[in-house]
C-alpha cells in the first residue's frame, strides 16, 4: 500500500472518531439520565475527539506524498 493511500486511511479513521465523538457527546448530554454512565460515555466521546484531531494533526503536518 502506498503512503498516500495509507495516509488517507488514517484520515478516515480521524473522521470516524469524531463523528463518534458527536454522537456519543450528544447521548451523554440529552439522552442518558443515569450519571455514571453519563460520565463514561462523556470520557469516551472526548477521548475519541483529542484521538481524532491528533491524527488530524499527524496528516495534515506530514505534508504531500508525493507520489
Amino acid at each position: 500500500m502506498s503512503p498516500a493511500m495509507l495516509n488517507m486511511w488514517i484520515s478516515f479513521a480521524g473522521m470516524g472518531l469524531m463523528i463518534l465523538a458527536v454522537m456519543t457527546i450528544y447521548l451523554s448530554r440529552y439522552k442518558i439520565k443515569n450519571g455514571f454512565f453519563k460520565l463514561i460515555s462523556a470520557i469516551f466521546a472526548y477521548a475519541c475527539l483529542i484521538i481524532g484531531g491528533v491524527i488530524m494533526v499527524y496528516i495534515v503536518f506530514s505534508g504531500p506524498t508525493g507520489a
